[in-house]
């Protein structure tokens, strides 16, 4: 197996492991609220793929950091109905509120980040 492949899989273990606790403790996100204290246990989670504070450390995972909240909320959504294809994504934020997504999303796209994302403004 490559290194790259194993990490993966490594990866998509821990993000089951993480998913299935989060899930548990917080009924599938829908009784939790999304406030800065879910978000840092969720963001944990996410960290096991997409690094710490959003900075991807290899390129087989996307870096959510400096992202546009727009895109990262539309992602979110897309994931959780079905729009885009990912086993790990859709259990990850199967349950999640919409709410929950935007505070997922407001926090990745404030992370300082390695990549280039114009304002808008």
């Amino acid at each position: 197996m490559t290194h790259a492949f194993t990490r993966g899989l490594i990866c998509l273990a821990l993000c089951g492991f993480a998913g299935a606790s989060i899930s548990a403790e917080s009924g599938h996100g829908e009784d939790k609220p999304a406030d800065s204290d879910w978000v840092s246990q969720t963001t944990q989670t996410c960290a096991s793929c997409h690094g710490k504070k959003g900075v991807a450390q290899t390129e087989n995972f996307p870096t959510l950091a400096g992202q546009y909240q727009d895109y990262l909320l539309h992602s979110l959504k897309a994931y959780r109905d079905g729009e885009r294809k990912n086993g790990i994504m859709a259990g990850q934020v199967q349950g999640m509120t919409d709410d929950q997504f935007k505070a997922l999303a407001r926090y990745y796209s404030k992370q300082e980040s390695p990549l280039h994302t114009p304002s808008l403004d």
